[in-house]
């Protein structure tokens, strides 16, 4: 009998990430979520195999630094971890402990803490209430999470007022709008955690700077459909490092070919219309991003690939070169500081993009849409649900987000 099995039909590991902020706005750390199947939400049976399965394949199948670009991987342990001293077998400087809210604070978890502590891993607990047994882990704890959205104003002033004495830095969690990222940084919190920079600051009355009006009209003309080589090429050649990064990116070894390139109008006819505009459109946005968070510009690149290795299976379905850019544009609000409806209204998108966008909408790239979302939060079952709908396989939205996350950092680092 013939035991091979194709990557697809092996048993799929899911993941996901969530990024954790400082107060600059910049990536600290990313909290690791698995799932073995997406139909399978946790439960709750056995944490201890779903620490476990966190650990082994963020460092052995999916690799830890495609997973957390060097930043620090944020894992949760239970208190069997913890004995078993699980922690202890990770690099220190590439994980943080995270103590889950349940873990009892007996002597034996306490020793365990302290060696960890000691020989120089952080320790982060989780889902903070005030408990008088806990207060010796609160005195080892590097960072203590508090839960936005599970705890009232009163509430978080009397943890913090609290947690004062000790030498440790709050982490505000599950934060979800900038009102609330501004409360985190008003009442001293260090890190934050959740969905806040997927919305802008301000959704009116906001004048572009020059230089991001000149990259939204490169924007403009680079998702034209009707765009010919020659007006792209008359809008190369005004911009010299516009036509240096396509020289570059026509010669990086992603295409491999054996002479060099030279001329931007034989880049041009050799990348073709689809590829040039996608290319364009990519340079636009990573400049129109400088002064924002670099993770929104990031999860755009993950998103457009994710969407455009979907529409792949997709046959007949949804065409690849919207789904890439239904992704793309996905954070044009939080880059320009304006309702993402006004901004698509001003670019020459198809009107399934901008329906897609609208939480009520039916269609495709909707569920599309759904289903990334979904899937780079962690809600399985859900995006399991959207997955079905559009005909898509576990194994195809498993393998289509792996490869979304490789190319989107090989983009983002300027490595193609």
């Amino acid at each position: 009998m013939n035991c091979r099995k194709t990557q697809e039909q092996q048993e799929q590991i899911h993941i996901a990430r969530q990024p954790i902020f400082d107060m600059q706005r910049q990536v600290y750390g990313y909290e690791l979520l698995f799932r073995r199947t997406l139909q399978n939400t946790y439960d709750g049976t056995d944490p201890d195999q779903a620490t476990l399965d966190v650990v082994t394949n963020s460092f052995l199948l999916f690799g830890i630094e495609s997973l957390t670009r060097g930043k620090l991987a944020f894992i949760n342990f239970t208190a069997n971890n913890l004995l078993t001293k699980l922690p202890a077998m990770l690099p220190r400087e590439q994980v943080a402990v995270e103590i889950l809210e349940d873990v009892k604070p007996d002597e034996e978890v306490l020793r365990r803490c302290r060696e960890l502590k000691s020989a120089g891993y952080m320790l982060v607990l989780d889902d903070f209430v005030y408990k008088k047994e806990r207060l010796p882990l609160v005195e080892l704890a590097d960072i203590v999470k508090i839960d936005f959205r599970a705890t009232s104003a009163a509430e978080r002033q009397q943890w913090q007022a609290f947690l004062a004495p000790y030498d440790l830095r709050l982490l505000a969690e599950k934060v979800e709008t900038e009102e609330e990222f501004q409360e985190a940084r008003a009442a001293g919190y260090t890190y934050v955690q959740g969905y806040y920079f997927s919305k802008p600051a301000l959704v009116s009355g906001n004048a572009l700077p020059a230089c991001k009006a000149n990259h939204f009209k490169l924007l403009q003309e680079f998702s034209r459909s009707d765009l010919e080589f020659g007006q792209i090429e008359a809008v190369l050649r005004k911009d010299v490092s516009l036509s240096y990064n396509l020289l570059k990116f026509i010669n990086s070894a992603l295409f491999g070919f054996r002479q060099p390139i030279r001329s931007l109008h034989q880049a041009m006819v050799l990348l073709g219309h689809k590829e040039l505009s996608k290319w364009g459109a990519l340079v636009a946005l990573k400049d129109m991003g400088v002064d924002k968070p670099g993770e929104l510009i990031l999860s755009s690149l993950v998103r457009a690939r994710f969407g455009e290795q979907l529409a792949m299976h997709c046959v007949g379905k949804i065409c690849t070169a919207d789904a890439f850019l239904l992704g793309l544009f996905s954070h044009l609000d939080a880059l320009l500081d304006r309702p993402l409806a006004d901004i698509l209204s001003e670019i020459p998108v198809k009107e399934e993009i901008e329906r897609a966008f609208n939480e009520e909408a039916e269609g495709v790239l909707s569920l599309l849409y759904n289903l990334m979302q979904k899937y780079e939060q962690g809600q399985w079952q859900s995006a399991a649900a959207y997955a079905q709908k559009i005909e898509l396989s576990e194994g195809q939205v498993l393998l289509g987000y792996r490869e979304a996350l490789n190319w989107a950092q090989d983009v983002f680092t300027g490595n193609y």
